[in-house]
Order: structure tokens, then C-alpha cells, then sequence
């Protein structure tokens, strides 16, 4: 089957390319690298099994869209592509939603000009919103906290309408909740342009002394300690959540929403201590105000995913930890020149 991955070279889509090319797909890969690197190319192509096709293209743009499409034929679409800071979102709302938005609808526009009609798209748990108390089901009710989020729930909501326009169109929507870590190799990992958004680029920057300390956004949540607790999930099993979506659309029209994370909430600060622990490295930090949009408490009830695609998250925090430092030590290494 022929793939195409649009934002394939950011921080998840790299990581699925690799698993995808790995288990037999031959992946093409668009991305206009406004949030990755044309490194990361040469990157996942030492980890895959076959050669990755890649075009830089900006989808916002329908004509470069369709010149994908007339150049190849697709089996089915992963799409990952836009812009994804809650906190940035809040800041420049149109951007985001002329972003997200416009790509997406050109994209669709394509496929289904192309009879291309097998989507996996890359959503968040953003979408949930603090209405609801953890475990979250899918069939939570949908709570937006910025702009970012509500990107993304329109384009679930578009898609709903899409497939009940047509019984043709198999989509899958993963609600993802925090990934972090890094291929285990270190090859590839995430690497932000300017300050990191998320946090565990930023603590492993702290960490190799790119920054002097992490900044904790709030400690005065209704938790254990304080800070906000997140269900952190490494990328590797992200990424294969991916593939078993893609699968399962081989034999299931219609639209379905899968949460992809590991059950389990773990601090802000359990997080630092225990990359502290595993990687034997201090991780200074200071408390600062909260940011906008950012809730106490979000995890995941992945049963859904494990029930019907076959999905379990299988690595922990100490992986998550390990993986992310490994990535971090190759990228500040001298000899490499970018």
C-alpha cells in the first residue's frame, strides 16, 4: 500500500514513517518543514526498510496539492500536518485556523477528487477540554479550552459529515494525549524550532545546558503536588497506533474515534524527578504562572483502541526518559554540523 504522510517529517510523523516503511508500506512523505528540518529525511531513511519519497509542499497551496496527487496514487492518507501550540493558538487565533482549517479541506477536497477515501487523522485530547473528570472516554463530551483545540474539533466534525455523506469514506481519529521519548536509537526525535511548547524538549534541553531551567507553568493545581498531571505517551507507541488505525480501516467504513494513551497520569514533577533518576542528571527548575489553557488533570481510558484496533501502549516512563535524553545527547554532540 502506498501511504501519504503530510507534516511526515515533524516530531510523530517521522516516527510513523519509520514504523510504517517498516512493516511493509511505502510511504510518501509532504511536509512544507515550517515545524521540522530536511535533515530528518536522512534520518528516518537510515531507519527504514525501503526508500521514502518526499516533497516539500505547502498544502494550504490546492494546486501543489494536487500535483501530489497527479504524481502518485495513494491508498490511503495519515495526516498529521499543522500547527499544534495551545498556548501559541491563544495568541494568534487565524493563524491557526487558516492553518489547520485550510489545509485540511484542501487535502480532502483532493482525495476525494482522486477517490481516495482511507484517512487516519491525527487529533488530540485537547478536544476534551476540563469538563470531564479522568479516565477519559471518547464519548466524553467535548470541551474547548483555545483556539488550537477547537481546530482540531471542527476538523473531527467536518469528517463526521464527510463520511455520513458518503458510506465510501473509512476515517479513523486519534485523540492522542502527551507523546514524548524518541525512537530508541536515537536517531530521530523531537526537536522544536526556538523555546519548546512541550516539555520534555524542554527538559532535556535543560538538561544537556541548552537552557539553565524549566520553567513549571503553575503549581497551585488541585493535585498531588501541585502541577499538572498529563498521561504521557511514548512516540514509538504512538506511531503504532497509527498503523493499527491504518489497518483497521481496511475493513471498516464509516468514522471512529480511538484514544491513544496509556491510562495512567503522571505529575509535571514526576516526570522531571524521574528523568532525574533514570538519566542521572539535575533538572534546575522555577515555578511560574500558569498558562492559558492548560488544565489540572488529563488522562487517557484507552480500552477503545486496545478493544478494537489491537493497540496497547507497551513502554513506560523510564523508557520515555531514557529514549528522550539518548535523542538529546546525539543532537548536542560537536561533530554534527546542523
Amino acid at each position: 500500500m502506498k501511504i501519504l504522510v503530510t507534516g511526515g517529517l515533524g516530531y510523530i510523523g517521522s516516527h510513523t514513517v519509520v514504523e510504517l516503511s517498516n512493516n511493509g508500506f511505502e510511504c510518501v512523505v509532504v511536509d512544507n518543514l515550517m515545524n521540522s528540518d530536511s535533515s530528518v529525511l536522512d534520518r528516518i531513511q537510515k531507519l527504514s526498510a525501503d526508500p521514502i519519497h518526499f516533497m516539500k509542499r505547502d498544502l494550504l497551496d490546492k494546486h501543489q496539492v494536487a500535483e501530489v496527487f497527479e504524481l502518485f496514487h495513494f491508498d490511503a492518507v495519515i495526516h498529521f500536518a499543522g500547527l499544534k501550540s495551545p498556548a501559541e493558538s491563544v495568541v494568534n487565533p487565524l493563524r491557526y485556523f487558516e492553518e489547520n482549517l485550510g489545509t485540511t479541506i484542501n487535502l480532502l477536497n483532493e482525495m476525494q477528487r482522486n477517490n481516495v477515501k482511507k484517512l487516519v487523522f491525527s487529533s488530540s485530547a485537547t478536544v476534551y477540554g476540563d469538563l470531564t473528570e479522568p479516565p477519559v472516554y471518547e464519548k466524553a463530551l467535548t470541551s474547548i479550552l483555545n483556539p488550537y483545540g477547537r481546530t482540531k474539533l471542527m476538523i473531527e466534525e467536518i469528517l463526521q459529515d464527510l463520511s455520513k455523506s458518503d458510506p465510501e469514506w473509512s476515517i479513523a481519529i486519534l485523540r492522542f494525549f502527551n507523546p514524548i521519548g524518541a525512537h530508541s536509537s536515537g536517531t530521530i526525535g523531537e526537536r522544536p524550532n526556538g523555546v519548546p511548547n512541550n516539555l520534555m524538549p524542554y527538559i532535556t534541553q535543560v538538561a544537556s545546558g541548552r537552557r539553565q531551567f524549566l520553567n513549571i507553568y503553575g503549581d497551585d493545581y488541585p493535585t498531588p503536588d501541585g502541577t499538572g498531571v498529563r498521561d504521557f505517551i511514548h512516540v514509538m507507541d504512538l506511531a503504532h497506533g497509527h498503523l493499527k488505525a491504518l489497518n483497521y480501516l481496511s475493513n471498516h467504513s464509516g468514522n471512529h474515534i480511538f484514544n491513544l494513551g496509556t491510562g495512567k497520569g503522571y505529575s509535571v514533577l514526576d516526570l522531571v524527578r524521574t528523568f532525574e533518576e533514570v538519566n542521572g542528571v539535575k533538572i534546575p527548575y522555577k515555578i511560574v504562572d500558569r498558562r492559558p489553557g492548560d488544565i489540572a488533570v488529563s488522562y487517557a481510558a484507552p480500552s477503545k483502541a486496545e478493544r478494537e484496533l489491537g493497540w496497547k501502549a507497551e513502554r513506560g516512563l523510564n523508557e520515555m526518559c531514557e529514549d528522550a535524553w539518548r535523542w538529546e545527547k546525539d543532537l548536542v554532540k560537536p561533530s554534527k554540523s546542523f
